[in-house]
């Protein structure tokens, strides 16, 4: 691992030093929301406006921050979320976060979407490990495609490579309106592209093709029959969703809205969380993204019912500042603030961690 010592102490310093380090093509794609990015502004305002209400005298030898995440014991509940195409941010975009990730015993979900084969990253996890010989699992984002022959190769790649399960992104049919990018005049440069996906592949013209091909809840059957992976469905915000992919037996959901990249106005994932946790009743795991930039936040989100937390945006700002010791530092920042703000709100274990904690 490699890259300069970043000179920031805080998730929002992160996002202001990345700033020269990214072309301003880049930056529009990392950074930029749906429409007027309402709901951009609102994921981190919300949980902003959620507060701890901390007990005092309690006992907190033995404090930690290990938890569960579906079936894997982890040592923390920070996580990588999906960002595509990592390398507008460093040359060796997702190996690099890869690294960053395995670690510091933080799970990755790679994107469909990577500018990286995902066996060239899998490989590169699996060649750094944990002092504390924890594991990172890796994860795979599908991306419904419109030939499920070429869904089916991803699936079997990601499964091949080691991918311990899938995450299919459920609320982007179509792209959202980016006006940042639309105005940046947005397009890969040469030597970056969707390494999973087909060279020359056409883009539509219209809706219609795109929406022609969207999954529905009746897809779920056949992608449960060609893999043996766990699936998680990435996008779900409405408790009713919630309710029906219990039903149709997935074993997790990803509470998101996309980073406010695809539906601008739609409900903070903030607010949203409680409701869906209440859908499921605890009968399935569930993560979180967006807005998410405080130990304190992630404290918020586990208390609200989720079982951990995907890091979106900082990762690629601590990739451009600092390459694979970037990323690392990213997260390790963040899981001390989580044990800081545990240990002054009385709780050393995440377990304790719900709603009592919040006023």
């Amino acid at each position: 691992m490699s890259g300069d010592s970043p000179a920031w102490v805080n998730l929002h310093e992160l996002a202001d030093a990345a700033g020269p380090k990214l072309s301003a093509q880049a930056a529009a794609y990392f950074n930029g929301g749906a429409g007027d990015e309402h709901t951009l502004a609102a994921n981190p305002a919300d949980w902003q406006r959620l507060h701890l209400w901390p007990r005092t005298l309690a006992p907190l030898d033995g404090s930690h921050t290990r938890t569960m995440i579906g079936p894997n014991a982890v040592a923390h509940p920070i996580w990588l979320a999906p960002v595509a195409y990592q390398q507008l941010a460093h040359p060796e975009g997702e190996v690099a976060t890869a690294m960053a990730a395995a670690a510091q015993s933080a799970g990755m979900v790679l994107s469909s979407q990577s500018s990286v084969a995902v066996e060239d990253v899998a490989n590169a996890m699996r060649t750094v490990a944990d002092p504390a010989g924890d594991v990172a699992p890796l994860w795979f984002q599908l991306y419904w495609q419109p030939d499920r022959a070429l869904t089916l190769n991803l699936i079997q790649r990601a499964e091949a490579a080691g991918c311990s399960a899938l995450v299919l992104t459920v609320d982007a049919p179509v792209h959202g309106v980016r006006d940042c990018e639309r105005r940046a005049g947005f397009s890969l440069p040469a030597g970056v592209r969707a390494v999973h996906l087909p060279h020359g592949v056409a883009q539509a013209s219209t809706l219609a093709p795109l929406l022609q091909a969207a999954p529905t809840w009746h897809d779920l059957n056949w992608l449960r029959e060609h893999t043996r992976l766990p699936i998680w469905l990435k996008g779900v915000l409405h408790p009713a969703d919630a309710a029906l992919a219990r039903t149709a037996g997935m074993d997790g959901l990803i509470v998101s809205n996309h980073g406010g990249r695809t539906l601008d106005t739609c409900v903070s994932t903030a607010w949203a969380l409680p409701r869906v946790a209440d859908a499921v009743q605890g009968e399935l795991p569930l993560l979180v993204d967006g807005g998410i930039r405080r130990g304190t936040d992630v404290l918020k989100a586990v208390a609200l019912g989720a079982q951990g937390v995907l890091i979106g945006r900082p990762q690629v700002h601590a990739l451009a500042c600092g390459g694979a010791l970037g990323v690392a530092r990213m997260i390790r920042l963040l899981r001390d603030e989580l044990a800081v703000a545990m240990a002054l709100c009385g709780c050393s274990d995440l377990r304790h961690a719900n709603r009592d904690l919040l006023a």
